[in-house]
Order: C-alpha cells, then sequence, then structure tokens
C-alpha cells in the first residue's frame, strides 16, 4: 500500500509543480468541448486515514450542459488502536449529467451521477448494486459573501472531499447541507457548512474499518456489513474549510468537519487538477 500512495503522491507533486510554474491565465467566458481533472482527497480522523483518487473526463455540449465519466482509486490505511485492517482498491466508476443556470437573482446547477458496482464490496468500496445521487445546489453572491444550499436524493450515502467517509451504504436517503464561502483575499476563501442525512427504510452499511467494537452508534465498527432502519445511516454535522485557486488550474483546500451524529472529528485535504486548462497552457 506504502508503494501506491507514495507513487499518488509523486504523481501529484509533479502535476502541482507544473502548474504553480505557469504564469496565471487571463479570464475567460466557459466554453464547450471536452473536460478532464485529476483529484487527490484525503481524510484523517480516529478510524484511520482515507485517501482517494479520482480522475475523470467529460464534455461540455453547451454553456449550460455537461457530461462526465470518471473512476476513483482508494487508499485506506485504519487506525491501529481501532483494529481495523488496511487495504486499497478501485471504486465504483461513475457517469453523471450536469446541467448549470446563472441567474443574477440565484445560480442553479444539477447533477445526476450513477455508479457502476465492480468495486469490492467486502472492502467497503462498493454495495454490489447500482447506486445514484441527485443533488441540486444553488448560490447567491452578495460581493465577496457567498451563501449556498445543496438538497438531493440518493440510494447511497456519497463521500466528498470534506470528508471521505469509513463506510458507504445502500438505501435511500434525502440530504441537504447549507452555508457560506467568503472571499478574503485574492484566490483565497474560506467557508463553513451544516449538513443532514435523513435515510428512509431499510439500510445497509458496507464498513471499511470494522473491528467488532463499536461506540457512538457506528455500526460501522461492529461488522463488515449491517442491515437495519434508517437509524443505522444517519447523519449530521458541520464543516469548515479554507481553499486557495490560484488561477484556473489547480484548487486547494484545507478542512475539518464535525460529525455530531457519529461523535467524530475529521481533518481532510483536496488537490485538484483541471488538466484540459494545464495542457492548454503548455501548448501555448
Amino acid at each position: 500500500m506504502k508503494r501506491y500512495a507514495v507513487l499518488a503522491l509523486t504523481v501529484i507533486t509533479a502535476l502541482a509543480g507544473s502548474a504553480f510554474a505557469q504564469t496565471a491565465p487571463k479570464p475567460a467566458a466557459e466554453g464547450t468541448g471536452f473536460t478532464s481533472s485529476v483529484e487527490f482527497d484525503g481524510t484523517s480522523n480516529s478510524e484511520g486515514q482515507f485517501y482517494e483518487l479520482t480522475t475523470s473526463a467529460g464534455y461540455d455540449f453547451t454553456h449550460h450542459f455537461g457530461s462526465d465519466v470518471g473512476m476513483p482509486f482508494y487508499f485506506i490505511r485504519a487506525s491501529n488502536t481501532a483494529g481495523g485492517a488496511s487495504t486499497n482498491g478501485i471504486g465504483n466508476p461513475f457517469v453523471d449529467l450536469r446541467l448549470k443556470y446563472l441567474n443574477p437573482a440565484v445560480n442553479f446547477g444539477s447533477t445526476l451521477t450513477g455508479f457502476a458496482p465492480i468495486a469490492d464490496s467486502k472492502k467497503g468500496l462498493s454495495t454490489d448494486r447500482g447506486t445514484f445521487d441527485w443533488t441540486n445546489h444553488f448560490d447567491h453572491s452578495f460581493d465577496s459573501l457567498k451563501p449556498f444550499a445543496d438538497v438531493g436524493i440518493a440510494n447511497t450515502i456519497v463521500g466528498t472531499k470534506m470528508f471521505i467517509r469509513p463506510y458507504t451504504t445502500l438505501g435511500f436517503n434525502t440530504h441537504v447541507q447549507g452555508g457560506a464561502t467568503y472571499d478574503i483575499w485574492k484566490f483565497f476563501s474560506v467557508g463553513a457548512s451544516a449538513y443532514d442525512i435523513l435515510p428512509s427504510g431499510q439500510q445497509t452499511v458496507f464498513s471499511r474499518v470494522a473491528h467488532g467494537a463499536s461506540s457512538h452508534g457506528r455500526v460501522f465498527e461492529n461488522n463488515q456489513q449491517t442491515k437495519g432502519s434508517a437509524d443505522i445511516a444517519k447523519d449530521n454535522g458541520f464543516s469548515t474549510w479554507v481553499e486557495a485557486s490560484p488561477g484556473k488550474v489547480v484548487d486547494l483546500q484545507l478542512g475539518f468537519t464535525r460529525s455530531m451524529h457519529y461523535d467524530l472529528n475529521s481533518v481532510s485535504f483536496g488537490i485538484g487538477f483541471n488538466l484540459k486548462e494545464l495542457y492548454n497552457r503548455h501548448a501555448q
């Protein structure tokens, strides 16, 4: 596992050096055509360290509509104190459809994502079933302040760059998030949000760190798979973060997430690269 982690970090470091070596691009209107990106995210908490390397490619058909396909790869190092096993492996490949409309009153975006169940459910990387997530985003800028809200439905709980979860789930849920970002200086911003996941019906939790001892309702600590009522998959909490976007090539993020339901504190980072912009820089 160390070999894969070192390789991934080497690739990310090389790309970062290339990105920062370029001069800032001139502002340009968003266009159509092919897109490509790579993102490396990590979360650390008392359950262990969880890393996700995701590559994706897509096409913007118009200024409002686009689509992507992608594949994640996970590096999971369970905490020694928790007694779980460390592993790595591919996640479920995905395809999404994106819709976006910018409006003076409110900006709106909608993303429907489907996941193919090819990853290993015994590692907690899949549910052995096709899954989906449909999330709708709303925001409005007041100078440097941008409040936002996300509302969605899904039949799985999808991790984010702020919180790569030590488990995944199968079962219907509604998820909401609300918060705001604030531009503090040039390409630096800060943000905060609160989230709530509201499952309904039977749920199955697939653990990535099962070690046989549970606390604070963390059923993913008991068994590799747990079936039960909606209560076993619900969660709520808040996140805070600082973000830097020096140009159009790279995005950097460092954050903290507190799961109130699980009494779990997580520190996270994210490094994202727009490969299309990076290619255009070198081509010029």
